[in-house]
């Protein structure tokens, strides 16, 4: 089904397809009529299916013409990445129409922002505290608002933001339309849309816990010394177009992306002690390919949007097994295939097996032909009763007999 007859304005389709999009995905067929209906909703669904256009798509629909005079979308979102992203969705989305969308984070100066609030707006795309530091010096009221999402609202419960959001929403009009989207409903969250949503319809697409099915993903045992030899090996023999590598901590992503630089590969970095600038930077390289490589904390994992990420590698096992669902959901997305390969050492064992337990499924073991590995615990089949067939790699689908592609620079 094409994204005629579903009710959206002409530009929005107009905008729509011009990017390219034909079809819409599982979560926007769903979520069109009841987002157009004015109900509220809840949506969960896998990264990666189409969820900004879900709810952006018939909100500007229903907008459809400019009003100077007030903000009538609100959309909190937890990061300035994910808020940036959304803002230029929305921008592409309302390109051959008059509506005007604004985005404000922190992490920048106030000035550029307040300019472009007092020109007006009809879409306000926001993290909780930079609209917080506005309300409270008069630049924006909330009072015009007809339709709020709360978009990654677990992720925002995560970050200490739910205070300000619970402050947020108590400075909307009572009578709106909410939109609430959470990859998983802890009991805050579910607080939440009882207090906050009116009679929600709810949406599911797949399982929350479950890794999108266009990714193929694969653990790569290996001993602690050898690591990065490892994933350079993997990066010398991966057909990619551009790979993700997610470390736990900012010194890890910093000394990697060193590392990989002296070997000769273009890399760009992100985590939270980079400059906002600095991320901006990285961000549009990575996008324009002037970056093959990007080595990030987990503020990427739900903070990037791209879909020419081929290969998503964790250097490090996610403490969190949700984070691995999201960190792999990088890659394989509108309907591509992706590959996700995670490095392990023995002692990141417990972390792998709550991962498993939490998609309910086994994650096959690989190791690469002809590497040189030092004895490792987690190369043991006594400490791991499958650890799989030596596999190859190639761009699309892992350690099942392709032959190794020529690395993409």
């Amino acid at each position: 089904m094409s994204f005629q007859n579903l009710g959206l304005s002409e530009d929005v389709i107009h905008g729509v397809q011009s990017m390219g999009y034909m079809d819409p995905t599982p979560i926007q067929l769903q979520a069109f009529p009841i987002v157009l209906g004015g109900k509220d909703l809840i949506g969960a669904s896998q990264t990666g299916t189409g969820k900004t256009a879900a709810f952006m798509l018939p909100l500007l629909s229903l907008l459809k013409e400019n009003d100077p005079t007030a903000i009538r979308v609100l959309v909190l979102e937890p990061t300035r990445e994910l808020a940036a992203q959304v803002d230029v969705a929305s921008r592409d989305y309302s390109r051959f129409g008059n509506l005007r969308t604004t985005v404000v984070y922190g992490g920048v100066g106030y000035g550029g922002q307040e300019a472009q609030l007092k020109r007006g707006t009809d879409v306000l795309v926001a993290t909780p505290g930079r609209l917080l530091d506005f309300i409270e010096k008069g630049t924006i009221s909330l009072s015009g608002i007809k339709h709020l999402v709360l978009d990654e609202a677990d992720r925002m419960l995560d970050m200490g933001f739910m205070p300000d959001v619970r402050r947020i929403i108590d400075l909307c009009p009572k009578e709106r339309q909410t939109l609430l989207f959470s990859a998983t409903m802890p009991p805050e969250i579910a607080k939440l849309t009882e207090w906050a949503l009116r009679n929600p319809e709810k949406i599911e697409i797949g399982g929350r816990r479950s890794p999108a099915e266009t990714v193929t993903h694969a653990l790569y045992p290996v001993a602690t010394s050898q690591k990065f030899d490892l994933l350079l090996e993997i990066l010398e023999r991966t057909h990619y177009h551009s790979v993700l590598i997610f470390t736990r901590t900012k010194v890890n992503a910093d000394r990697i992306s060193a590392r990989l630089e002296t070997s000769g590969h273009k890399v760009a970095v992100m985590h939270s002690d980079r400059s906002q600038g600095e991320r901006n930077e990285a961000l549009e390289g990575f996008r324009s390919g002037k970056y093959e490589v990007m080595v990030a904390t987990d503020i990427a994992s739900r903070g990037i949007d791209i879909s020419t990420i081929t290969h998503v590698i964790n250097y490090d096992v996610p403490q969190h097994p949700d984070d691995y669902v999201h960190r792999i959901g990088r890659t394989g997305r509108a309907q591509s295939e992706g590959d996700a390969f995670t490095l392990m050492t023995a002692e990141e064992g417990p972390d792998v097996a709550a991962i498993e337990r939490f998609i309910g499924q086994e994650i096959p073991r690989k190791k690469l032909d002809n590497f040189k590995y030092v004895y490792s615990l987690a190369l043991d089949d006594k400490a791991k009763h499958v650890i799989g067939k030596a596999g190859n790699i190639r761009g699309g689908r892992a350690g099942k007999g392709y032959s190794f592609g020529v690395r993409r620079r």
